[in-house]
C-alpha cells in the first residue's frame, strides 16, 4: 500500500517514556510540545460475536499500520471486543484472541506509535449494562486487571477504559470507571488511563443536566491511585453530533463545545484526549474538521491529542469518514490533516505552545 513519502516517525518512542514521568497531575508528565495526534483503526470490533477472524473482523494489517505511521501520526487507537478477548467473565483470556491483538500492538509499536487499546463495547456486554446483576462491576475491574498484567511493561500502551457508554447515568458508571482504575493501578501499571463519561462521552453534552448528573459534575470524582489519566472526550459535527450522516452543520457549535470543555479541563487542572470525531469529504465538513482540531490542537494545557474516526483494511471504499486509502491515493481528510502532523520541511510538527 502507498502513501505519503515521509520517514517514519520514532519521537513517538519518546513520548511514550513522558507519558511515565511523575509529578503533580497529567499536565506536567506531558512536555508542552508533545501530543498524540493519531487514527482510529478499526475492523478488530466488527461482526456478530463470537465471530471468525479474518471474516467476520479482523485487526489492521502491518500494510495499514506502516501507512500511518510515514503520515508523521503518533496514535493508534485500537477498538476490539471485550467478549471475544474474554469469553468468559472472571476468567482467562481466549489465547488465540489475546495473540491476535498483542501481534497487533506490537506491529503499531514496532513502528515508534502509541496505542490507545479501546473496548468498543459501549458499557454493555450480551446487551446488559456494566454494573448489573449480569454484568458486575467487579468482573470489569478483573477484566481490566488481566489486560493491564499484560500491557504494564510497555509506556506506550494507553489504557482506554471503554468506548462510549450509554444507557446508564454517570453516577452508575461512575464506580465502574473507578474500580477498573484500582485495578489497573495494583498490578503496578502506571500506564495513561483514558476515562470516558456517559451518554456517548460527547463534548457537546459534557455539561448537560441528565439523570444522575452531568458528565461535568460526576467525572470529576474519578479516583487515580497515579494521578495519570485523561478524559476520553467524543465530538462529531453532524446535525445530532452522533456522526451517522455526512452533513457538519453543527461544526461551530463542535468548536464551540471543545472550547467549553478547553476551558472546564483547564480550571479543573485536567487533560482530555479527542477519541473520535470525523468529516465527510465535503469541502465545508473538511473545513470544519480543520477548525476542530486546530481548536485541541491550541489549548495543549487542556488536551493529550486526538484520533480521527476512522480507517481500517475493512472499510467500504464509500464511507463518509473513511481516512483509508484507496491505492495510491490519500483521503481528503488526510490530506486536511497532514498540516498538523508535519511541518513543511517535513520535520514532525509540535503542539503549539
Amino acid at each position: 500500500m502507498s502513501g505519503p513519502r515521509l520517514r517514519p516517525l520514532r519521537a513517538a518512542t519518546i513520548l511514550a517514556l513522558c507519558l511515565m514521568l511523575g509529578g503533580a497531575g497529567a499536565a506536567e508528565r506531558l512536555p508542552a510540545d508533545a501530543c498524540l495526534r493519531g487514527v482510529n483503526l478499526a475492523g478488530a470490533e466488527f461482526g456478530r460475536l463470537p465471530g471468525v477472524p479474518n471474516r467476520d473482523y479482523a485487526y489492521p494489517s502491518p500494510e495499514t499500520i506502516g501507512y500511518f505511521a510515514r503520515t508523521g501520526m503518533t496514535v493508534i487507537r485500537l477498538p476490539f471486543r471485550w467478549p471475544r478477548l474474554q469469553p468468559e467473565l472472571n476468567r482467562p483470556f481466549d489465547k488465540d484472541e489475546l495473540a491476535r491483538l498483542e501481534t497487533a500492538v506490537r506491529t503499531i509499536r514496532d513502528e515508534g506509535l502509541v496505542v490507545v487499546l479501546d473496548p468498543h463495547d459501549y458499557a454493555h456486554r450480551d446487551e446488559k449494562p456494566i454494573g448489573s446483576a449480569e454484568v458486575p462491576v467487579g468482573a470489569f475491574a478483573e477484566f481490566w486487571s488481566r489486560l493491564a498484567t499484560r500491557f504494564a511493561g510497555d509506556p506506550g500502551v494507553v489504557f482506554g477504559l471503554m468506548n462510549e457508554p450509554y444507557g446508564i447515568t454517570a453516577r452508575q458508571w461512575l464506580p465502574s470507571a473507578n474500580a477498573a482504575i484500582a485495578a489497573i493501578r495494583k498490578t503496578g501499571a502506571k500506564n495513561l488511563v483514558l476515562v470516558p463519561g456517559t451518554s456517548w462521552t460527547g463534548a457537546h453534552s459534557w455539561f448537560a443536566e441528565m439523570d444522575g448528573g452531568s458528565n461535568a459534575t460526576v467525572m470529576a470524582e474519578i479516583v487515580d491511585p497515579a494521578d495519570h489519566f485523561a478524559y476520553d472526550v467524543h465530538q462529531y459535527l453532524d446535525k445530532d453530533f452522533s456522526g451517522t450522516t455526512p452533513d457538519c452543520s453543527r461544526g461551530p457549535d463542535a468548536a464551540a463545545a471543545i472550547d467549553r470543555l478547553s476551558d472546564w479541563l483547564k480550571a479543573s487542572k485536567r487533560r482530555a484526549f479527542l477519541g473520535e470525531f470525523g468529516a465527510s469529504r465535503d469541502k465545508e465538513c473538511l473545513a470544519a474538521l480543520k477548525t476542530l482540531v486546530a481548536r485541541v490542537d491550541a489549548r495543549p494545557e487542556a488536551w493529550v491529542g486526538w484520533s480521527y474516526w476512522a480507517a481500517g483494511d475493512w472499510w467500504d471504499k464509500t464511507y463518509m469518514f473513511s481516512m483509508q486509502p484507496v491505492g495510491p491515493v490519500d483521503r481528503p481528510q488526510l490530506t486536511t490533516l497532514l498540516p498538523t502532523l508535519r511541518l513543511p520541511d517535513g520535520a514532525p510538527a509540535r503542539c503549539p505552545r
